[in-house]
């Protein structure tokens, strides 16, 4: 099916709420949000005990509790304009871990046939304790930090215990180790 004649088409808005927005363009319904810029960081990050971060939350749409690893939009505090700013932020809002470094590994679409949203993997090295983590006033978060080693079986343990994995902590876990391009980190 060719969809070029989708692209050409014109942008219609079928709904819009406080922060998403539905749109329709040719055939194609999509959401993108109406706050921030359309782009999420996931951070990639581990103590200096080698212990890997992952934090849990209560997602509505899925009825449930997640295991993820940090993450979170771009721009969604005023004067934050880099995905680098953003992943420090949510860094330590979410985990209690203040990364000395970050670095910007890949950008990519989290959804691309219901969502224009895009992602930036970011590691963050060289971290130090500077509070408790667990979110913001409007979040419930459970910090987890979970020996490099043992992070695999821990995530399917909990996956048999009914959380929902987000299926990008196995990049990120590869990333741990190895650059997007496949080549060990120095």
């Amino acid at each position: 099916m060719d969809h070029a004649a989708d692209l050409t088409a014109p942008l219609r808005t079928l709904y819009e709420g406080k922060w998403l927005r539905l749109l329709q363009r040719g055939r194609w319904e999509y959401a993108e949000r109406t706050h921030a810029d359309g782009m999420a960081v996931i951070i990639i990050a581990v103590t200096p005990d080698d212990r890997v971060l992952f934090v849990e939350q209560t997602r509505i749409p899925l009825g449930g509790k997640t295991i993820e690893m940090p993450a979170g939009l771009v721009g969604d505090q005023p004067g934050e304009d880099t995905l680098e700013d953003a992943a420090r932020r949510e860094l330590i809002e979410e985990t209690g871990w203040h990364p000395a470094q970050v670095e910007v590994l890949l950008v990519g679409p989290t959804s691309s046939g219901m969502s224009n949203e895009r992602i930036a993997f970011v590691r963050a090295t060289d971290l130090t304790r500077v509070g408790p983590g667990g979110g913001d006033a409007t979040e419930d978060i459970v910090v987890h930090e979970i020996p490099r080693a043992d992070a695999p079986a821990w995530l399917m343990q909990k996956h048999r215990e009914g959380y929902e994995l987000d299926l990008k902590l196995w990049a990120g876990l590869w990333m741990l180790e190895r650059n997007p391009d496949g080549t060990p980190i120095a």
